[in-house]
């Protein structure tokens, strides 16, 4: 095919035209889009997961201008953020799910791995103490390199204490790789990483999908944990606070049977008692301006009979 000029025109890919298509008709009808690094991800377990997402999700793996040819097509402008996490080792999802719900089935589905060379670790790596399958021979040599103790048992090496390998953020040898390998240890977890999402129908763009189920638990029943006396405290009644109500209720019980005779009837003094004491009080005070009364011209006489 040529142009006017005579100059070769390079026809489109069929095939990348097909993709961007579908990417589109995908943004336009499904509720979510998420983004997802697959870095470090053997083609294996990349294949092992979108299976075990079939029915939930549809995994598709463009190439990066494709992904931002589609993006740019959609008339919502939020959605467009997402361009920013489009990398070459990202992967696009498109669910009816929720994002965090859809963020969540990728995290259950990651699986341990031994790591690589150069890997920075994760946490501390250590080698547990105990027996291993290890025969005596050019396995002592390696161990003995990484500074472990060991001891033989039963034509087999025991590793007599427990050694870190590898500290957090340092990057992993290839004496202590070959050794995880050999050990079956995989400090590692690897799958799809959730790096952010669109809901379509909210039209929300989610920068950050961190989901810590362990951590959100053990808030949980910290909340829990003050609550509860909390509701007691108020006499607010619930399925969950009514026996301790009741047993509340029964040391106070317990309290006024306890306090002496007098001070019940101290405390206990009826309206009416009041008001006869005072009446009472009222009486006297009569009686009294009564006899100040009678005295009074007496005295007067008295002072008259004097002058």
């Amino acid at each position: 095919m040529k142009s006017k000029n005579n100059i070769p025109v390079r026809e489109p890919n069929k095939r990348n035209v097909k993709t961007v298509e579908d990417l589109k008709n995908f943004i336009k009808t499904k509720k979510t889009i998420l983004m997802a690094s697959i870095k470090n991800l053997p083609a294996s377990q990349f294949q092992e997961i979108s299976k075990k997402l079939r029915g939930k999700a549809i995994v598709t793996f463009p190439k990066k201008n494709l992904i931002l040819r589609a993006l740019d097509s959609s008339s919502k402008e939020a959605i467009k953020d997402l361009k920013e996490k489009v990398e070459d080792s990202v992967v696009i999802l498109f669910s009816d799910l929720d994002s965090f719900e859809l963020a969540g089935e990728l995290l259950n589905n990651k699986t341990p791995s031994k790591g690589k060379v150069g890997q920075e670790a994760p946490e501390d790596i250590e080698v547990p103490a105990g027996p291993t399958d290890l025969i005596p021979g050019p396995a002592i040599s390696e161990l003995g390199a990484l500074g472990i103790k060991i001891q033989i048992e039963k034509g087999k090496i025991t590793i007599k204490e427990p050694k870190v390998i590898a500290k957090e953020g340092e990057k992993i040898s290839s004496g202590a790789v070959e050794l995880m390998g050999k050990l079956d240890i995989k400090p590692f977890s690897v799958g799809f990483i959730p790096l952010c999402a669109f809901d379509n129908e909210e039209g929300k763009f989610y920068a950050e999908l961190n989901i810590d189920k362990e951590g959100t638990l053990e808030e949980l029943k910290t909340a829990y944990g003050k609550s509860l006396p909390f509701a007691v405290e108020i006499g607010y009644s619930s399925e969950e606070t009514i026996k301790f109500l009741i047993g509340k209720a029964g040391v106070h019980e317990k309290i006024l049977e306890n306090l002496k005779p007098a001070e019940v009837e101290n405390n206990l003094q009826s309206p009416k008692e009041d008001e006869a004491v005072e009446e009472e009080k009222d009486t006297n005070e009569i009686k009294e301006e009564k006899i100040e009364e009678t005295q009074t011209p007496k005295e007067n006489k008295q002072e008259g009979e004097e002058k």
